[in-house]
C-alpha cells in the first residue's frame, strides 16, 4: 500500500501547481483505501502472490476515477465535508473541483491507454456508466416512493456494488486477463458491495455517537431496505402514513422518529440484517473456491469487516 501510495500520487501530477496543491490534499486525506485493498489482494490470490505493475496502474486508475466521482459528488450535493476534512469544493470552490474532477478522470482514462491496459479500461469504464444509471434511476424512484425490493437491489448493485465488483475483477484480469477468474471475482465483489450497502442503510436506525438514530436518509427520501420492506408488507392506512409522512413531513424530528420505531417495530432491521449476511455467505462461498492462502484469510478479513465495521 505503500508502495502503491507514492505511485498514485505520481499518476496525478501535474505541470500546474495549483492542481498539485489540490492532489496532494486529496491523497492526504484519503479513507479507508478499502478499493486498492480489494485489487491487490484479489490478483495476489488468483496468481499466488503476484502482483505486477498492471496490478499497481489498475488500482490507480480505480482510485484515480473514483476520486474524481467523489470530488463531482460534493459539488452536486453542495457538500462542505469529505471524511471529516473540507471537501475540495469547500476550500476552492465549484468550478476548480468541477475542473479537478475532470482532470482525475482523463488522467486515469490516459494511464490505461498509455499502457495498452483496454481490458482494464472497459471495467472501470461500465462501473461509472453503472454508477451514474443508479444514481438517476434511485432520484427517478424516489420521487414517487414505489419502490419495490428488487428495483431496490438495482440500484444499489449499480450505485455501491459496480465499482468493489469493478476492483475485484480489475485485480484477477492485472493477472490474468481473460481468464474464468474476471468474471469469477466481479460477481464476488458485486456480493460484498451488496452487503455492505444494505449495512450503510442499517446505519440510520442504529444509535450513533449521541444515542439516537440519525435518520439522514428519511430526511432526504432515501428507500433503504428496512423501510422498504415495512413498506410492501404494512397494511393500507399504516402504508399511506408512512408515505405521507417520508413525502410531506421527513424535516419534523418527530414523525422521522416515528417512522424509525414503526420500521423497528414491524421487522425492518431482522429483515434486512438477513438479506445482507445472505450477500456475505454467498461471497464466502466464492472464496472457498480457492485453495487456502494469505490472501484468501485477508479477503475473507474484508468480508466480515464489511458486516461488523462501526461507521
Amino acid at each position: 500500500m505503500d508502495l502503491f501510495e507514492q505511485k498514485f500520487l505520481l499518476s496525478m501530477s501535474s505541470k500546474v501547481a495549483l492542481l498539485n496543491r489540490i492532489t496532494t490534499y486529496i491523497v492526504n486525506r484519503k479513507g479507508k483505501q478499502m478499493r486498492p485493498m480489494f485489487v491487490f489482494l484479489v490478483a495476489k490470490m488468483v496468481s499466488n502472490g503476484e502482483a505486477i505493475e498492471r496490478t499497481y496502474r489498475g488500482a490507480s486508475v480505480i482510485e484515480l476515477i473514483h476520486t474524481a466521482t467523489l470530488v463531482h459528488d460534493d459539488v452536486v450535493d453542495d457538500s462542505n465535508r469529505r471524511r471529516g476534512f473540507f471537501s475540495v469544493n469547500a476550500l476552492w470552490k465549484n468550478k476548480i473541483a468541477v475542473l479537478i474532477g475532470d482532470y482525475l478522470l482523463s488522467k486515469g482514462l490516459l494511464l490505461s491507454i498509455d499502457n495498452n491496459d483496454f481490458d482494464l479500461l472497459k471495467i472501470i469504464s461500465v462501473a461509472v456508466r453503472e454508477m451514474s444509471e443508479g444514481e438517476l434511476l434511485q432520484i427517478e424512484k424516489a420521487r414517487k416512493l414505489d419502490i419495490t425490493e428488487d428495483v431496490y437491489y438495482e440500484i444499489i448493485r449499480q450505485k455501491t456494488a459496480t465499482l468493489i465488483a469493478a476492483c475485484c475483477s480489475l485485480g484477477a484480469a492485472s493477472v490474468k486477463p481473460e481468464s474464468d477468474h474476471v468474471e469469477k471475482m466481479r460477481k464476488f465483489g458485486e456480493l460484498i458491495g451488496m452487503a455492505f450497502q444494505i449495512k450503510d442503510d442499517l446505519f440510520d436506525y442504529s444509535e450513533d455517537q449521541i444515542g439516537k438514530p440519525t435518520g439522514i436518509d428519511i430526511k432526504e427520501q432515501k428507500m433503504t431496505l428496512p423501510l422498504i420492506y415495512v413498506l410492501n408488507n404494512a397494511e393500507k392506512k399504516d402504508k399511506k402514513w408512512l408515505i405521507n409522512s417520508i413525502k410531506n413531513h421527513n424535516k419534523d424530528k418527530k414523525r422521522v422518529k416515528e417512522v424509525i420505531a414503526f420500521v423497528k417495530a414491524n421487522g425492518g432491521l431482522e429483515y434486512a440484517i438477513t438479506k445482507m449476511k445472505q450477500f456475505q455467505t454467498d461471497a464466502l462461498n466464492l472464496l472457498n473456491t480457492y485453495p487456502d492462502s494469505d490472501y484468501k484469510k485477508s479477503l475473507e478479513l474484508m468480508v466480515n469487516y464489511v458486516i461488523d465495521r462501526k461507521k
